[in-house]
């Protein structure tokens, strides 16, 4: 869409919902916009969230969910909460890299050892340090969404070490961590609007792109790649926000409310998560993918500049790093690395 006439629709978008949270009659409404489809496990999510939220108020609060991207791109949902003029979204971590450096710390590649690393992270006290740092720039987490971890694939080279990546354009979000990595392994980062990863991988713009199994399966890429590599290089989280704006406004009581919901939905997905990449890896299997398990180490060892480049350049995102590799040793590792984790 041209810019002016997004920004049209985006201030037609402004004027109708006025603001991210209405009263109607003794009723608090609350609009939630996001990006994903309603088949999606988040999706899923946070409509339980809404049920929960409706339960637990006695039905004097409800949450209306715009799925889609009707509302507008992640970028601009998170502009929306910052104006007020929305309540809640649901981003990737890895776009919130640009309004709070903690969030970086998702992207920076091999930062956690496995699920349960990972779940330590998310639901601790690094978690809630991290979903409370972009309070300053009117964006509050509330919790996180599990989405796994992300690995490549590609239309007609099979990814088995980092030198496969050689002269491969492989889209990437368009996240500074996710392209400094992607260069250091070989491959030559293409930011990409994800709207429009289908048909550069069909008109061959890119030669391949990287995500977990259930977004590779739900967007049908797995219809144009015939490999899928699962070195499990990184793993931005979805992030469930509330405008600051409309936090305040809320009684202490419906605050209560709004977080209990949110991390019960949390838990939710996380099974729901769990499923649907069982379900994705066997469909994209039985439909002629060849699923590859590489050796992690060579992939570990070609993006060490990565970690050198932030320990010298932004050393309260490396600080934040280290407290999380500090963490593995607490986590339960009896969670074998090689079960399915929403990779």
């Amino acid at each position: 869409m041209h810019s002016r006439l997004r920004s049209g629709v985006l201030l037609f978008v402004l004027l109708l919902l006025g603001t991210g949270c209405r009263p109607e009659g003794n009723v608090t409404v609350i609009r939630l916009g996001h990006g994903l489809s309603v088949s999606h496990p988040v999706h899923q999510s946070m409509t339980y969230m809404a049920e929960r939220v409706a339960e637990k108020s006695d039905s004097t609060m409800r949450i209306e969910i715009y799925p889609n991207e009707q509302l507008g791109s992640e970028r601009q949902l998170l502009e929306l909460l910052q104006v007020g003029s929305l309540g809640m979204t649901k981003v990737s971590s890895a776009v919130m890299e640009g309004f709070s450096a903690p969030y970086k710390v998702f992207g920076l590649p091999y930062v956690f050892r496995n699920d349960a690393h990972r779940y330590a992270v998310m639901e601790g006290e690094i978690g809630r340090e991290i979903l409370l740092s972009s309070q300053d720039v009117w964006l509050r987490g509330l919790t996180f969404y599990d989405a796994g971890n992300r690995s490549f694939y590609t239309t007609n080279q099979p990814i088995r070490t980092p030198s496969d990546l050689k002269g491969l354009k492989i889209r990437t979000m368009n996240s500074p961590v996710s392209i400094r990595m992607v260069n250091e392994m070989g491959g030559a980062a293409t930011p990409i609007s994800f709207g429009e990863l289908y048909t550069a991988l069909q008109q061959g713009v890119v030669d391949g792109a990287e995500n977990n199994p259930p977004s590779f399966h739900l967007t049908n890429h797995y219809e144009l790649c015939d490999y899928y590599s699962l070195d499990k290089h990184t793993a931005p989280q979805d992030v469930l926000l509330v405008s600051t704006h409309l936090w305040e406004r809320l009684t202490p009581q419906q605050q209560t409310w709004l977080q209990e919901a949110a991390d019960e939905s949390a838990q939710y997905q996380k099974k729901l998560w769990q499923e649907s990449t069982r379900e994705a890896l066997q469909t994209v299997k039985d439909a002629g993918v060849e699923i590859i398990r590489p050796d992690t180490e060579p992939f570990v060892e070609a993006v060490q500049p990565v970690y050198e480049y932030y320990e010298e350049r932004e050393p309260r995102v490396y600080e934040l790093f280290q407290k999380v590799r500090a963490l593995e040793s607490s986590a339960d590792s009896s969670l074998a690395d090689a079960r399915p984790s929403g990779t």
